[in-house]
């Protein structure tokens, strides 16, 4: 009935975010940074075993919220944790978790990203999620991982909406194969380069002479800059931009989640990460004081798990030589910066709290730009 009821509100209130069925993903424009091809989703789920789900709260004309969930693998990921790594573009914001995750190197929950007020339900609803695993009966101390921007421009974010139900529908729909994009889920209120921001997702695989690894991010963007797509100026061809007149210099942050099934420890992913940052730099973002941007990075590779109590009292893992990263940084940077412009090109208008509005990138006005710098389909 609960569920009934969720999936009822959605339906009555979609309207306000607009159609997104007709918006292309980068690819169909053309647009396809750097030099190495797309898994087969082009997405974070072409990393085996990784899943996204989303739960989107669209209610009256104040609440434009939700939540995103990525789940590493399929078993108990507290009795087999994952290495990770987390990478501070600049700190502003509430990433829940992060210094246990640097400290021991190991993600033990699945990542849930929301809303900057909401991320303390969120935390608890991991927990939960936690203690309800078989096998986890004695647990008594779990280190949950929430990300956030806030979305309190489109989104009435003093109301908290969102409640431990809701993160848990994001948890349960959690799912392999194509990962809806734009205005849903965590990024359902939020605003990128002044206009619609969301979700985003790209993935690079590398050939088999590099290792056949596949590298997979997932974006929440809500941040300012100057935007720029493939090289192009679109932000300032397009008249609009951070310091100008009319727009804001963003300050609600991006969130990046790197998985890649690469045998990587958390030393490595921490060097993985960082790179992700620089393809969001190539989007012509500008980190500005307000931006809290974070990247939490994983390796799904069953050779680098980490059992919560080992039979042996020492363990070894089999990781990449150091020298065999630099395909890696390459296929991250470019992955981040598609997801970037998938996040954009995906979402619709939406119009939410106090009557602010976000617009949708406008594809006609960005093709033409792209045309007059040499970019973009011919057949566009």
């Amino acid at each position: 009935m609960r569920r009934l009821c969720l999936t009822a509100l959605l339906l009555v209130s979609l309207p306000a975010l607009g159609d997104e069925t007709a918006r292309p993903r980068a690819r169909a424009l053309g647009i396809a940074p750097g030099v190495f091809a797309p898994g087969p989703l082009n997405a974070i789920t072409d990393v085996e075993g990784v899943r996204v789900g989303h739960f989107t709260l669209v209610e009256g004309e104040r609440i434009r919220t939700g939540a995103t969930a990525i789940v590493p693998h399929g078993g108990n990921l507290f009795q087999q944790k994952v290495p990770a790594a987390v990478v501070v573009g600049n700190g502003f914001g509430k990433l829940v978790g992060s210094t246990q995750v640097n400290e021991l190197g190991q993600l033990e929950t699945p990542i849930l990203l929301t809303n900057t007020l909401n991320v303390w339900e969120a935390a608890a609803t991991l927990v939960d999620y936690t203690f309800a695993q078989p096998g986890n009966e004695e647990v008594r101390s779990v280190n949950p991982v929430v990300g956030e921007t806030n979305d309190g421009f489109l989104n009435d974010i003093r109301r908290r909406p969102l409640t431990r139900e809701h993160f848990r529908e994001a948890l349960r729909v959690a799912a392999a194969g194509p990962v809806e994009e734009g205005s849903v889920g965590a990024g359902t209120g939020t605003v990128a380069f002044g206009w619609k921001g969301g979700i985003g997702t790209a993935s690079r695989r590398l050939p088999v002479s590099r290792g056949s690894y596949t590298v997979g991010v997932l974006v929440q963007t809500n941040f300012g800059g100057i935007l720029t797509i493939d090289g192009v100026p679109v932000g300032r061809e397009l008249g609009r931009y951070a310091f100008q007149e009319v727009v804001e210099p963003g300050s609600g942050s991006c969130l990046m989640v790197v998985a890649t099934d690469a045998p990587l420890d958390a030393r490595q992913l921490r060097r993985l990460a960082w790179r992700a940052l620089a393809g969001m730099a190539r989007t012509g973002a500008s980190f500005s004081h307000g931006s809290g941007d974070y990247v939490i990075a994983f390796s799904t590779n069953e050779s680098v798990r980490i059992l919560h109590e080992g039979p042996l009292p020492t363990t070894q893992l089999t990781v990449l030589t150091d020298s065999q990263l630099s395909p890696l940084f390459q296929a991250v940077a470019e992955a981040a910066e598609e997801a970037i412009y998938n996040s954009l090109l995906r979402a619709s208008t939406v119009r939410g709290h106090q009557g602010h509005e976000a617009q949708a990138l406008p594809l006609n006005e960005l093709l033409r730009v792209l045309k007059k710098y040499g970019r973009g389909s011919s057949d566009n």
